[in-house]
């Protein structure tokens, strides 16, 4: 994957355009809502600062049990939400390097770019958007928009002195995760020039990437599921012949000299970044080939029928259904006046549901302010527990933050007599 592609043509360099100092849009990029702190032995430099932040954050650490297609995996060997992320990470770091645009950059998006990926992977973010519409919580749930809520809001980190605070991240990598969006209808994507507030964004793929980092980040997403999703569904063996020729005949437009039946699908990746790199310019943009795009739009077409939508997770997704809505429900309807005392009326019967979800609503609301401070939580508060509303919106955000497993485990709990 770290093949210099300019030995056999000359990628274009793109380091006029790069996010470092000089760029006319460095200080807004590397601006943060608040001053950090920082030794005087750091010499990282903003971005790489984030990278690091990202990386000691707990829901960094929850992906690795977190559903990329195949949920609740006992193989070792299917691909998990943290190991697409690194995946991500990798593909962004080859092109990013070949273009001579800021590596630091595209790393830290690449790493947060999912933080907010609810469990069950992208049918656990239909069941949590269904239940947001339905009680009309907010507009909608979509997790790029979650991941820019988790590591503004959400994910804290303790400073010098032990106390609990956001994670403060640069207005670039921030922007890159919320508009990383993988789903890449345009063949030619460049970035905006429009600074503005990114809450503002109502939906994935509403803007394009602040920088040309985070248009590599959003164009690498894509580029790592589509081989990956192929080799999970090879090692499942849930194909049919027919589908697996099938697959054959389109891989093998981007191999015409090869036997296609012998290629593992990660040439794939190689294909891609290849035609990418070779055909992308700063004044047109980051560019496919019409080959490779139409490639590109086909196995995309061909994992959804085939591989997202297989008969084998139906079942599955039914159950995870049943699991966050009862989850969903049970959190509910501890809401009243003393939604504390409720919950602590039930603490042996769910005593890991009770136990985690009030210290959720101790962190980010002001239910137990005494408590509060015993924790050390310097972070915003950004739910009013009184209101129904933003109750239960603490609930979604709680509920996408768990894990598969962990959230297995509350379900076990509600539906178990002890």
């Amino acid at each position: 994957m770290t093949e210099n592609l300019s030995k056999k043509r000359t990628a274009a360099d793109f380091s006029q355009v790069a996010m470092y100092e000089g760029n006319p849009k460095y200080e807004q990029a590397i601006s943060r809502v608040t001053e950090i702190y920082k030794t005087e032995y750091d010499s990282r430099s903003p971005f790489e600062r984030d990278e690091h932040r990202l990386l000691h954050s707990t829901a960094y650490r929850r992906m690795k049990n977190k559903t990329q297609v195949f949920f609740a995996t006992e193989n070792d060997h299917i691909c998990t939400r943290i190991e697409h992320v690194t995946h991500v990470a990798s593909i962004a770091e080859t092109i990013a390097k070949n273009l001579n645009l800021n590596q630091e950059l595209v790393n830290a998006i690449a790493i947060g770019h999912d933080i907010g990926h609810a469990p069950f992977g992208h049918h656990g973010e239909f069941i949590l958007n269904d239940i947001v519409k339905r009680l009309d919580i907010c507009v909608r749930f979509w997790h790029e928009g979650n991941s820019l809520n988790f590591v503004d809001n959400i994910e804290l980190l303790p400073d010098y002195q032990g106390n609990m605070k956001n994670l403060n991240l640069t207005y670039a990598v921030r922007d890159g995760i919320v508009c990383h969006c993988g789903e890449v209808n345009e063949k030619i994507v460049k970035p905006r020039d429009e600074f503005f507030n990114l809450t503002d964004i109502q939906y994935a793929s509403h803007v394009m990437p602040f920088t040309y980092e985070g248009c590599v980040v959003k164009l690498s997403d894509t580029i790592a599921y589509l081989d990956r999703d192929i080799e999970d569904a090879l090692i499942y063996h849930i194909l049919s012949d027919k589908q697996l020729t099938e697959i054959q005949h389109i891989i093998q437009k981007a191999f015409p000299n090869e036997d296609v039946r012998n290629i593992c699908p990660k040439i794939l990746s190689y294909y891609f970044i290849k035609d990418l790199c070779q055909n992308s310019t700063p004044e047109e943009g980051l560019k496919f080939t019409d080959n490779a795009f139409e490639m590109m739009r086909l196995i995309k077409e061909y994992n959804t029928e085939n591989i997202c939508g297989h008969p084998r997770l139906q079942p599955f997704k039914k159950y995870a259904t049943l699991v966050l809505e009862t989850i969903f429900e049970k959190l509910d309807s501890y809401f009243c006046d003393d939604i504390l005392a409720a919950m602590n009326a039930e603490r042996r019967l769910y005593p890991t549901l009770t136990s985690y979800f009030r210290t959720w609503l101790i962190r980010y609301t002001e239910i137990d302010l005494e408590r509060k401070a015993r924790y050390k939580c310097q972070n915003k508060v950004i739910y009013d527990y009184k209101s129904h509303k933003m109750y239960r919106k603490a609930i979604i955000h709680f509920i996408s933050a768990m894990t598969d497993k962990f959230a297995i485990k509350i379900f076990n709990e509600i539906i178990s007599f002890h």
